[in-house]
């Protein structure tokens, strides 16, 4: 055995031998010697899961080296602990679709069974193979461990400071049940009850915690493993879309499990005497044991503690699934349409009519909705959106039918004058996507301030007035300055221009809001005019008291 090797054990009594008449207890460490089997699995496993729990991305340590780490946003952190797992060389579609997002993890499996077949071919030939791999065993849970902890606090905060599942909007609340779908009807389950959304949050959290500490680690595990175990299922049976990501971090707690699991079933099933005989190397140098502190602070102090405020910030004043930005106040609400023209022809109430609108709301943000009876594209998406920029933030439509438009407005309150653009693209979620992988990383905020300051304006196409643009002022700017970050500066300088989307532009009047006078063109070109008279509806929800966001 290597002198920085030994085992942590706790003492068993031993027959009493002679040269042993007081019957003293042992704690000798025994290693045993690994049967050929054990040894071939091990070999899989080790570059499986080392595979799984390594990012093997360029856009993630890319992302890493230019992150701004005096202005963090929540997500490059986030980020960090959340990339994508496992050998992706030919898509995840290369099974077929019932296997979608499987597909690396198979071919990770299948590249660690020839790996492993190769290793075991290598430590044949050599002339004294290793009796057993009880430090790399050590090691490949240490980087397990780790890896899922970090993971699942990154997904725990969002639960924990409630955003990832919001409350409902006045667009949400106004739109029929039967006009959800399974997916959408769960998260708004969750969203309605926050401080159930907490406890999961909090369970979440604690496993994660649990992890980090190897005396803890079996706990932590059989937590994480029920807790997303719970979530796996919720995923399929809604069509959440997130079951890919869950399933990872069950697979990870089920390794870690594995090896407490014989000694589980001998204490609990067979109620037999168990001593938890546990393979450590000692770290008997003082550089050693420093580097093993340090690290295990650092990543402590980085997840637990610096990430944790970035994401009360973000629960605060930037929640990543509704817009951020405060709407025109005197326009919030629910409104009835009493009175609608277009191109100066009267359209007489009808629930059956695909041109006139039914309701308008207006959010606490700058959203308008209103309903009307047409089929619409549906966004299957979980509704996360662009993390910056309020239009891509598309919870309020993510899961919604019925006919329901949403649109993202900015307001000229000088001219009383909404410039409005359906927040529905086609192309949203394959951007997302690919921006959640990691992204171009960060840079000096002076440097940024500076580019945004030369940088084209984000309408370039002169739809909005330049007048109307120094009124409306720059989005970016409109939350709490400790919200502020190098991210957030950077990815509305690289924001898309010209995105074809429909547009509105329509002048307002109101005296106290309760009743609001619309006048200008709809997204057909089409002049409209609207009376909005408020519904003062009382709902059977009670308002939340944990909503994210000030407005």
């Amino acid at each position: 055995m290597s002198p920085i090797e030994t085992i942590d054990t706790v003492e068993r009594p031993t027959p009493i031998a002679s040269g042993n008449s007081n019957g003293t207890l042992s704690n000798a460490p025994i290693i045993a010697e690994w049967k050929t089997y054990q040894k071939v699995a091990f070999r899989i496993a080790f570059i499986f899961f080392v595979c799984l729990s390594i990012p093997n991305g360029v856009e993630w340590y890319k992302q890493v080296a230019n992150m701004d780490w005096t202005n963090l946003h929540y997500r490059d952190l986030y980020d960090i602990a959340r990339f994508g797992s496992g050998i992706d060389l030919f898509g995840n579609t290369i099974f077929g679709s019932k296997l979608n997002g499987y597909a690396n993890w198979i071919f990770t499996f299948l590249v660690a069974v020839v790996g492993g077949l190769i290793w075991t071919f290598v430590d044949a030939k050599r002339i004294s193979s290793p009796k057993n791999y009880n430090l790399l065993y050590y090691w490949l849970r240490v980087i397990v461990r780790y890896r899922a902890g970090i993971g699942i606090i990154g997904f725990g905060f969002t639960k924990l400071l409630p955003v990832q599942m919001p409350y409902p909007s006045l667009g949400l609340l106004e739109t029929n049940l039967g006009d959800f779908t399974a997916q959408k009807i769960y998260w708004l389950s969750i969203g309605i009850v926050p401080w159930y959304q907490i406890f999961a949050g909090v369970v979440e959290v604690a496993a994660g915690t649990l992890l980090f500490f190897r005396r803890t680690t079996t706990l932590g595990a059989i937590l994480l493993f029920g807790a997303l175990g719970d979530i796996v299922y919720v995923n399929f049976a809604y069509d959440g879309g997130v079951h890919v990501y869950s399933s990872y971090f069950v697979l990870l707690a089920g390794f870690l499990i594995i090896h407490d699991i014989p000694k589980i079933y001998r204490l609990l099933i067979q109620e037999r005497f168990t001593v938890p005989v546990n393979y450590y190397p000692a770290f008997a140098q003082t550089w050693q044991k420093l580097t093993r502190i340090g690290l295990k602070a650092g990543v402590i102090v980085l997840f637990l503690g610096v990430l944790f405020y970035l994401q009360l910030i973000n629960f605060l004043y930037d929640p990543y699934k509704q817009p951020s930005t405060a709407g025109v106040k005197k326009l919030r609400g629910t409104y009835h349409v009493t009175e609608f023209r277009i191109n100066n022809q009267s359209l007489p109430f009808s629930p059956e009519d695909s041109v006139r609108w039914q309701d308008v709301t207006f959010e606490k943000w700058t959203t308008l909705t209103y309903k009307v009876n047409r089929p619409l594209p549906l966004d299957l998406s979980n509704g996360g959106g662009d993390p910056m920029r309020d239009i891509n933030r598309t919870f309020e439509i993510s899961g919604v039918g019925g006919g329901r438009r949403i649109f993202h407005y900015q307001a000229d309150t000088v001219n009383q004058v909404l410039y409005l653009q359906d927040k529905y693209f086609p192309f949203q979620g394959r951007r997302n996507r690919a921006a959640g992988v990691g992204g171009d990383g960060g840079q000096n905020n002076s440097n940024t301030q500076q580019k945004k300051k030369e940088a084209a304006p984000v309408y370039d196409d002169n739809w909005i007035p330049k007048e109307a643009l120094a009124n409306i002022g720059d989005e970016n700017l409109k939350i709490d300055k400790r919200a502020a970050s190098t991210r957030r500066d950077r990815e509305f300088v690289e924001a898309p221009k010209n995105e074809k989307r429909n547009r509105m532009i329509l002048k307002y009047s109101t005296t106290d809001g309760s009743r609001v006078i619309l006048t200008g063109t709809d997204d057909k070109k089409n002049n409209v005019y609207i009376v909005l008279d408020k519904a003062n509806k009382q709902y059977a929800l009670s308002e939340s008291t944990l909503e994210a966001g000030k407005y």
